[in-house]
This record gives C-alpha cells, sequence and structure tokens, in this order.
C-alpha cells in the first residue's frame, strides 16, 4: 500500500500545502480505503456464491461506504493543493471457510484500518496539522462504529450459531443492515 507522495501546488494559489509526511500517510490511506472496498466486494461475490444474499447485499453496500471514504480523503487532498497518488493495489482474498472466519477477517482488517487511522492522527498531532486532524475526526468516529458493528455480527454469529436454520437467521439479520 506504499504510495509516493508529491505535493503539488502550482494551479491552488493560496491553498494550504500539507507537509509530505502528511500527505505521504493520506495517500497510504487512500490506497486502505480503496483495498477495503475491493475486499468487501470479493467477500460480497463469495457471499452470493454461499447463497447468502443478505451477507452479499450488506458486503457490496459496505464496499461502497469504503469507496465513499477514499472519495473524502481525495477531496480533501485536493482542496489542500496536495495531489493523491495511487498506487498498485493487492488482490483480496476471495474464499473463506465460513461465514463466521469471513466477518473475523473483516474484523481484523477493521482493527488495522483503526491502527493506521489513529496513526494518522497523531502523526497529525506531532506535526501540529490541526486542520488536517480535525478532518480525520470523522475517521476516528467512523471506526469506532465500524469495529462496534463488526463485533455484533460476530457476536450475532456466536449466539445464534450457523448450523441448518442458524445460518438462514444469521444471513437474514446482515442482509437487515445493508444500506443503513
Amino acid at each position: 500500500f506504499k504510495c509516493i507522495a508529491r505535493a503539488t501546488c502550482s494551479n491552488f494559489k493560496g491553498v494550504r500545502m500539507l507537509k509530505e509526511k502528511i500527505v505521504a500517510l493520506l495517500n497510504d490511506q487512500i490506497a486502505l480505503e480503496d483495498y477495503s472496498a475491493n475486499l468487501y466486494l470479493a467477500m460480497s461475490s463469495w457471499a452470493n456464491s454461499q447463497k447468502l444474499s443478505g451477507a452479499a447485499a450488506f458486503l457490496e453496500s459496505h464496499s461502497d461506504d469504503e469507496h465513499s471514504h477514499m472519495r473524502k480523503l481525495l477531496t480533501y487532498l485536493n482542496e489542500t493543493g496536495a495531489r493523491a497518488v495511487f498506487s498498485e493495489m493487492s488482490k483480496p482474498p476471495c474464499e473463506y471457510a465460513s461465514i463466521k472466519e469471513a466477518f473475523e477477517k473483516v474484523m481484523e482488517h477493521e482493527k488495522m484500518i483503526t491502527e493506521k487511522i489513529n496513526h494518522l492522527v497523531d502523526t497529525c498531532l506531532s506535526e501540529k496539522d490541526f486542520a488536517t486532524f480535525h478532518f480525520l475526526q470523522w475517521y476516528v468516529a467512523e471506526q469506532h462504529e465500524e469495529e462496534f458493528l463488526f463485533q455484533s455480527i460476530l457476536d450475532k454469529i456466536d449466539i445464534i450459531g450457523t448450523d441448518g436454520r442458524g445460518l438462514f437467521m444469521i444471513d437474514s439479520e446482515i442482509g437487515k443492515l445493508a444500506n443503513k
């Protein structure tokens, strides 16, 4: 997910320039959000192949959310006179042993994203970039919501189980979360 970040400002007279360190981290976050969107889309395809239409719809919707998060970062970079630089993306996994394993992988991924956001926020504070720090507060709150959401799905899987009708109930419950 490494990006080469270049801050360019020739067309943005009077626009605040970000430090290269911050631009590089924001570009890395753009790459992570893009990867997240593709990961959830691949998971949606897997869920569809397993006849889990509720989980498939939820994961596809979540993919759209991740693209939105990426675009928000891209817009911020553009508004500050910096430039988003896209990097080559790794292929996301597309096979899972069970719905529980798929959502465990989602939870691991979201925890990693939280760590990256927290590092970015911490760097903004140490660099005294308070505008970017303020901008990132939305992502901090979003990550709290994401981890809570995915932990609640895992909790439901544990409570209901995935044997027989349990899998149908889990898929229905997850489907209700699509587009919320």
